[in-house]
């Protein structure tokens, strides 16, 4: 899609997506514009009033209790988003900021922040100037929300603040907003607050997190039946009635797709009736669908975490229809947090269970047959051996990465803010984890290939073919070593593109 309307509805993970990937073009509707503009007709009328309500007419955090006189209120706004402007290290990705910033215009147009519809315009014309804020990685806790990453969002809209630079180098805003014809906003009472308290950075994540894994997850069954039947395996564990008798349904798609995948392979017939085979495989190939399914069950529940987050007003207070302005909890992220973390240690296990599979093809006594560590002349060669040391050294970062954030509580702002969410952090290293799984699935991938070609003349599965193909011209044939670093790399880009998915369908059929 080339542009996103924004309406006072939820917008939808593809359009999350198209925003933060594609540079789609965002339009805020009228009907937007108008619930925005009822919001904050309530929020003048109080000023005029007189009442006191947070974030309004008082201080924030530990401060609430403290009264703010009406000529001071708009520096209060001002001087909340430059303190709360205080992250360090290195900056977040493009996508994950222009993600955030989607979803703030999103949370501001359902008409409950009491703000002006030229805040949420401010934001989308950012986006549409491809103006992307420098949000340092640390600062959110998850609780008020995402407080410190959208404050250097906010800094930008004022004028002030960085703004990340297509080379990644960092500059001040202000020039940058001229160089664009744009100019910056003066705030009004509550409209700093509206700006920062919600949990946009953390949900944005997810929803990367959650498109990215759901590919990765299939090219996991992918590798997982290349793999298989590189070994030697069987593919009657596989077979749909015995996982409708269990009927997780994430293990049901895991197991369809690897049976379809193993389907009219002369390798596979070559021992199907022979007495000398195993039995039993082991747990690393038997048991695939059972591990990457219930990642795919996890994976369901943390799309439905974020869809709930989507249709959610998350900010503190909000601006009733009737007149009241109420504080809430609603910007506490542990909803995300949980299925960020829950969705890290699924997404572990997939790739530990990838790299026991990889151990399993190098390994000359349990490989049944191909030469040791896929080398045509082993000892002279060393063959896959450091791949497989790659991927267990990752297989380790990843299960450190999967101790929970989502427990870490650290109390904050004077005990007032005394349980935060740490949602912040459990995307962030979800993302890592992704990140590193698909370089455990193309060290799978490379080594199950190989494995292949060691097997001919017997050919393979049309799906093992087509994969093959793809990585044949990064990796060559087994044979001497080589470079190893950028062949693993390219076979990486490969796993996560959607193009090989596409070939390997078209070759077996379509995948779940």
């Amino acid at each position: 899609m080339s542009t996103v309307h924004i309406k006072p509805v939820p917008v939808t993970p593809e359009e999350v997506i198209a925003v933060a990937r594609d540079h789609a073009r965002v339009v805020i509707d009228a009907e937007a514009r108008e619930a925005m503009a009822a919001s904050r007709a309530i929020v003048d009328a109080i000023e005029r009033e007189g009442r006191p309500v947070y974030g309004v007419s008082t201080g924030f955090g530990a401060l609430a209790n403290t009264f703010v006189e009406p000529e001071r209120r708009a520096e209060l706004q001002h001087a909340l988003i430059r303190s709360h402007a205080a992250g360090v290290g290195d900056p977040m990705p493009e996508e994950v900021v222009r993600a955030m910033m989607l979803l703030r215009v999103r949370s501001l147009a359902m008409g409950r922040s009491g703000v002006r519809p030229e805040i949420a315009e401010g934001l989308a014309a950012l986006l549409n100037a491809d103006i992307t804020p420098w949000v340092p990685r640390h600062g959110s806790l998850g609780a008020s929300g995402d407080l410190a990453p959208l404050a250097h969002c906010a800094m930008v809209l004022l004028g002030e603040g960085w703004v990340r630079e297509a080379d990644g180098s960092r500059v001040d805003a202000g020039p940058v907003l001229e160089r664009a014809g744009l100019r910056p906003i003066t705030l009004s009472s509550k409209e700093g607050l509206a700006l920062i308290n919600g949990t946009d950075g953390m949900l944005g994540m997810l929803i990367l997190a959650v498109a990215d894994l759901r590919h990765l997850l299939t090219m996991a069954d992918v590798c997982a039946a290349l793999s298989n039947e590189a070994m030697l395996g069987s593919d009657r564990p596989f077979q749909p009635e015995l996982h409708e008798i269990r009927p997780q349904p994430g293990q049901a798609k895991s197991a369809a797709n690897i049976h379809k995948l193993l389907q009219d392979s002369e390798v596979m017939d070559s021992h199907r009736n022979d007495l000398a085979h195993a039995v039993q495989d082991a747990y690393s190939m038997r048991c695939a669908p059972q591990v990457a399914g219930a990642a795919r069950d996890v994976l369901a529940y943390a799309e439905t975490v974020a869809d709930q987050e989507l249709r959610s007003v998350v900010d503190n207070p909000v601006v009733l229809p009737d007149g009241r302005v109420e504080s809430t909890g609603n910007f506490h992220g542990a909803p995300l947090g949980y299925a960020a973390d829950f969705l890290g240690i699924a997404a572990t296990d997939v790739g530990s269970i990838s790299e026991r599979r990889v151990d399993r093809l190098l390994d000359i006594t349990r490989n049944r047959g191909l030469p040791a560590f896929l080398s045509p002349d082993p000892g002279v060669n060393s063959g896959l051996m450091i791949a497989q040391y790659t991927a267990a050294g990752i297989v380790a970062e990843n299960r450190r990465l999967s101790a929970p954030a989502s427990v870490d509580s650290v109390p904050t702002s004077g005990m007032q803010e005394d349980h935060v969410s740490m949602g912040w952090a459990a995307a962030c290293k979800l993302r890592t984890i992704i990140d590193n799984l698909g370089t455990l699935l193309a060290v799978e991938m490379l080594a199950a290939t190989q494995g292949l070609q060691l097997r001919l003349p017997l050919i393979p599965s049309p799906a093992a073919r087509a994969a093959t193909a793809a990585v044949g011209p990064i990796a060559g044939k087994p044979g001497p070593d080589q470079f190893l670093a950028p062949v693993i790399e390219q076979v990486k880009r490969l796993i996560e593109s959607p193009a090989l998915r596409h070939e390997i369908e078209e070759a077996a059929g379509p995948l779940a």
